[in-house]
């Protein structure tokens, strides 16, 4: 599996189409979504699932008339880091896609059709069984963060939870990894964000930003919620040997009932003009979007709201999946 920094032939997205699901947040979500897509745009394809007509009218009207492309793929939600395919590239440069069991994050959120997303992208970039492997067992994509050279950062809170896979233990992850992936090397945190129905996925929380090198939050504010986990984290990190680059955390982040969100700027995604940083309201938004950009010189940063995507549970990283430029 490539490294998210390498060059995209496109980004895969879902437009947010449930007004059951969304509520009152639907059009501020549609519009940080419309933004997310923009910068997309500028440099690659956007591939956007529409679930039917009426949805594409409502995404065309809002979307780039460029770099966009729609599919009538179903789905139960956006959040295609966890639902979609993960694309691979061959010694030769020819891509594939692997997929596995989906069961609702730990059965929490079990929608209609998000158990055939993967599939059905698959088939949509036109990869027949050679070229689409199926893995018997359960993986979200934001579980998993790679460095394009074996190295696989993932959380014991997430692939460990009984509620995934049954009891495992970590030798027996490290083998799926490894068939699935073509990654050498996991290394290990323990527990995610407060109140993030992923379990610890750890696209929030540690990034890869260059083979041995990653990005992690420190806490700021004297109420940051996720002081604790924060600092433990930065020292697992510089444990594994890996150079660290801190940036703020967001603080508390609430919701409109007063609950802490699992805020988080490292959820940014990395398309080939640009790294779109999510914000939030919080004092250190600015310096996020800053120190971030600054991570991936000859990218234009972009900070975009994400607090209604939020709602959802995720940032802009939950709702995208790159799919690797190929060899010609």
């Amino acid at each position: 599996m490539p490294a998210e920094w390498g060059p995209h032939q496109a980004t895969w997205l879902a437009w947010p189409s449930h007004l059951d699901l969304w509520q009152e947040a639907l059009a501020p979500a549609r519009r940080a979504f419309a933004r997310l897509v923009a910068s997309i745009a500028e440099g690659e394809t956007a591939e956007v699932l529409v679930p039917d007509e009426e949805q594409e009218e409502q995404a065309r009207a809002v979307l780039p008339a460029r770099g966009v492309r729609y599919h009538r793929i179903p789905f139960g939600d956006i959040w295609l880091r966890d639902t979609a395919p993960l694309f691979l590239r061959g010694a030769g440069g020819e891509s594939a896609t692997v997929r596995f069991a989906f069961n609702g994050w730990g059965g929490k959120y079990l929608l209609e059709n998000d158990d055939r997303v993967s599939e059905r992208i698959a088939g949509a970039v036109g990869h027949d069984e050679e070229r689409a492997f199926v893995m018997p067992f359960v993986l979200e994509g934001g579980a998993v963060d790679v460095d394009g050279e074996g190295r696989v950062l993932t959380t014991r809170q997430c692939l460990l939870n009984p509620n995934r896979n049954g009891v495992v233990d970590e030798k027996t992850v490290e083998g799926w990894l490894r068939d699935a992936l073509g990654i050498e090397r996991v290394l290990w945190l323990d527990d995610g964000l407060l109140h993030d129905h992923t379990d610890g996925h750890v696209d929030t929380v540690v990034r890869f930003v260059r083979p041995g090198a990653v990005v992690a939050m420190e806490a700021r504010g004297s109420d940051d919620p996720n002081r604790a986990v924060l600092g433990a984290l930065l020292r697992a990190a510089e444990a594994h040997g890996l150079e660290v680059l801190r940036i703020p955390s967001p603080g508390r982040v609430l919701d409109a009932g007063g609950r802490v969100m699992p805020a988080s700027y490292v959820n940014f995604y990395l398309a080939n003009t640009t790294v779109v940083v999510p914000t939030y309201g919080s004092p250190w938004d600015d310096e996020a979007v800053e120190r971030v950009g600054a991570l991936f010189p000859g990218r234009r940063a972009v900070g975009i709201d994400a607090r209604e995507i939020l709602t959802g549970g995720g940032a802009f990283h939950c709702i995208t999946q790159q799919q690797p430029a190929v060899a010609r």
